[in-house]
């Protein structure tokens, strides 16, 4: 079996592979002061609880974006399951080229990000990753990462409204039944929730704009943003921890793909001779 592993800011998410069936996942708060033997312990007891031995895994393969974090993580993993997981990034010989001015600069999360769009939507897309950032990243039918855009995260908004203003207080996520709020609740609900929607939906208009091919740079008849853009309009996909909440309030989501950046981390494993 492949164990894969995307390290985010916020949180650490764990994949487990039987071939090309992902079996099981699960999420980690990601603490940079843990140690490999606690994150080992965690592995080892998650992988218990779904009825696998850690022996089991035979390949494992990693994604981070927190450097103090991946050298435990990895240690963890490798003192759990005895494999030393491999660690992808811009440099990894895959099948893509990152057409942009800093092509080693690409967070290894939005390098497998776009491997998994890449495959699993091949006529284009523009992939919208909800975590501690909330980032685009556009990959053409050739399989070209052409750049994109980062935007605070809908809980780094949330959690810096909170903590900026005296008066208002942390408040469940969850979508308000209308925009005028009737109570302080509602109030930061819908503003933070809407108003990421609404962004989300702005810069994707903004990119379908501004995408390869397009008449008049600008001129197009999805203007509008709507869903089912055609004429070459690359697919809005979502994924993430977050999507789930953010993109039914959407109008230029097509689809919501939980799994996307597993799904890489396994092309990944693939591609640099992982064997499982």
């Amino acid at each position: 079996m492949l164990l894969v592993l995307d390290i985010g800011n916020t949180e650490i998410t764990v994949g487990l592979y039987r071939g090309d069936d992902l079996l099981s996942n699960w999420r980690l708060t990601t603490t940079p002061d843990r140690t490999p033997d606690e994150w080992s312990a965690d592995l080892g007891a998650f992988l218990m609880q779904r009825g696998h031995s850690p022996s089991e895994v035979r390949a494992a393969c990693l994604a981070s974006v927190v450097p103090p974090v991946t050298r435990n993580v990895a240690d963890g993993v490798e003192s759990a399951t005895g494999q030393r997981p491999h660690s992808i990034n811009a440099r990894t010989p895959l099948p893509l080229v990152l057409d942009v001015d800093e092509p080693f600069a690409v967070g290894a999360d939005r390098i497998v990000n776009i491997l998994g769009a890449a495959d699993r939507y091949p006529g284009g897309c523009i992939v919208v990753d909800f975590g501690t950032a909330t980032t685009f990243d556009c990959v053409t039918t050739d399989r070209r990462f052409i750049g994109g855009s980062i935007m605070p995260g809908l809980r780094t908004s949330a959690d810096e409204l909170v903590r900026k203003a005296a008066k208002l207080t942390a408040t469940e996520l969850r979508p308000p039944a209308r925009a005028i709020g009737r109570t302080t609740e509602e109030h930061i609900q819908g503003g933070v929730l809407f108003g990421a929607a609404d962004s989300v939906d702005g810069m994707v208009r903004r990119l379908r704009a501004e995408w390869p091919g397009t008449a008049g740079n600008g001129e197009r008849g999805t203007a509008n943003g709507g869903r089912g853009a055609g004429n070459g309009s690359p697919r809005v996909v979502a994924t993430g921890g977050l999507s789930v909440i953010v993109a039914p309030l959407c109008t230029t989501v097509d689809v919501v793909d939980a799994d996307l950046t597993l799904h890489g981390l396994k092309l990944a494993a693939r591609h640099v001779g992982l064997r499982w």
